[in-house]
């Protein structure tokens, strides 16, 4: 059975723009680079054919991933969730032992951007935030030892 995708209706828009871009302007220049490379002539020696082929192929796997994830979607209704509990879509605070304070929004896998605060649900931080309230401290696992992080909020 495949894996379902968690993800929140603003990750389900995002990931459908990104494969309608991919698939009419990305597979536009794929085969303009291809084109051009073959224009080169001799296509056993040819780096610049290779590396369009090989760009297209990757072009081709990312669509293939992405409708994979939109067919297996699981929509987790943000609104019916409350701040009691942490959850996906969550936006989190928390602090480290240090008074350190950072803030995370818990979204699926397939939206994590932990650049820009968004951590997945099956990330170590954010397994650990998960089910828990303001006042919890957690546990988190890391390669340099053990963190342990309050939650100080917990809003949507």
């Amino acid at each position: 059975m495949p894996q379902e995708t968690l993800l929140t209706a603003e990750g389900l828009k995002q990931l459908q723009d990104e494969l309608e871009q991919l698939k009419t302007v990305g597979r536009k220049e794929a085969a303009e680079k291809i084109k051009v490379a073959r224009s080169y002539g001799d296509l056993s020696e040819n780096s610049e054919y290779d590396e369009a082929m090989s760009d297209q192929a990757k072009l081709e796997a990312r669509i293939s991933e992405i409708e994979n994830m939109i067919k297996n979607a699981k929509i987790f209704d943000e609104s019916s969730a409350g701040t009691k509990n942490v959850h996906i879509g969550s936006k989190v605070t928390i602090t480290d032992s240090k008074k350190q304070k950072k803030e995370f929004r818990i979204v699926g896998f397939a939206q994590a951007d932990p650049i820009n605060g968004k951590i997945s649900d099956e990330c170590p931080v954010g397994k650990a935030l998960m089910g828990h309230k303001v006042g919890d401290k957690v546990v988190v696992e890391t390669p340099n030892g053990e963190v342990t992080y309050k939650i100080t909020a917990i809003s949507k």
